[in-house]
């Protein structure tokens, strides 16, 4: 009878190259084998709780990734779009799937398209990860962290320049936009670069970048670790440091900018600090003409540069 399956021995059959065997080769043993415990819940990987943990371990790396790159994400299409026209180094954009388009989305991207920026499309929960209010309208920029330069490189960088070096140091400044509104004024008259304290201050973010219109790419801004002891190295090194403060001892008028100067602006509300006021060789004010007591930092800040120029002019 065809397919005898009562032999008691296996026979090679013709035409295949496999040798004669017996029997299943021990699978059913094996099969009756025990696996071994079960594994907890959190490492079996289509359990709810391996899920839940894997979720966990991805917000706890995002986390930590966003404490130590530093990276900034700009929502919004006014305020990408203003990014991506003052030239800001982004290095990518971000675009929901599904947007609609209108005259400022396709700006964007024809902007960043040509300036070689990598452009993501992503689904529109992604984005609504990056913000807790959701108000991103679909696009997202992210800018990688400013690249500070050291106090001393700020220095040895202004004397390199023909005219007299001309810097800004920032003491109690805690607005961006007065930060970047600053850069900008010191570009515009002639300075050479802006100091910052490394604690409680302002830092070049992006909405410092879009208010300085550009300038924060061609003026250098430098952190310092101890504001007041950086100003005395400069002031032993031949600047004069003069401080800008409503209480000023003298007028704006009177002041002597034709020398290597450091410009110290303090906060409209706290003015400057008491050891930073201390190490000043002159505090100047700005003389009101109306019922106005005070300035904006920046305002003042570009008042008096603006005086400075004149003179060096």
């Amino acid at each position: 009878m065809a397919g005898n399956s009562k032999r008691k021995g296996a026979v090679r059959k013709p035409g295949t190259k496999k040798g004669p065997t017996v029997g299943s080769g021990g699978q059913r043993r094996r099969g009756l084998e025990g696996r071994g415990a079960t594994p907890p819940a959190h490492l079996r990987e289509y359990h709810p709780a391996a899920k839940a943990a894997k979720r966990a371990a991805k917000q706890r790396a995002y986390r930590t990734a966003k404490r130590t790159d530093e990276n900034e994400t700009v929502l919004g299409r006014n305020p990408v779009l203003e990014c991506l026209r003052a030239g800001i180094p982004a290095t990518a954009l971000y675009v929901a799937l599904g947007a609609e388009a209108d005259e400022r989305l396709t700006e964007s991207v024809t902007r960043a398209a040509d300036s070689g920026l990598p452009i993501l499309e992503v689904p529109r929960s992604d984005l609504d990860k990056m913000t807790t209010n959701g108000l991103h309208q679909g696009i997202a920029l992210q800018v990688p962290p400013y690249n500070y330069a050291h106090p001393d490189d700020l220095l040895a960088a202004a004397r390199k320049d023909v005219a007299p070096a001309l810097l800004v140091a920032l003491d109690n400044i805690s607005d961006p936009r007065n930060l970047g509104a600053i850069v900008r004024s010191v570009a515009a008259f002639g300075g050479h670069g802006v100091l910052i304290p490394q604690r409680r201050s302002a830092s070049v973010t992006a909405v410092a970048w879009r208010t300085s219109a550009g300038a924060a790419a061609r003026i250098p801004v430098g952190r310092a670790p101890n504001l007041t002891q950086t100003l005395k190295g400069w002031a032993d090194r031949g600047l004069q440091v003069v401080g800008l403060d409503a209480g000023g001892d003298t007028v704006v008028d009177e002041l002597d900018g034709t020398g290597p100067m450091v410009l110290v602006v303090g906060s409209e509300g706290k003015g400057l600090s008491r050891l930073v006021r201390q190490n000043c060789d002159a505090i100047v004010s700005i003389p009101m003409a109306g019922p106005t007591e005070s300035l904006n930092a920046s305002v003042a800040a570009g008042v008096v540069l603006a005086e400075i120029a004149r003179q060096r002019r």
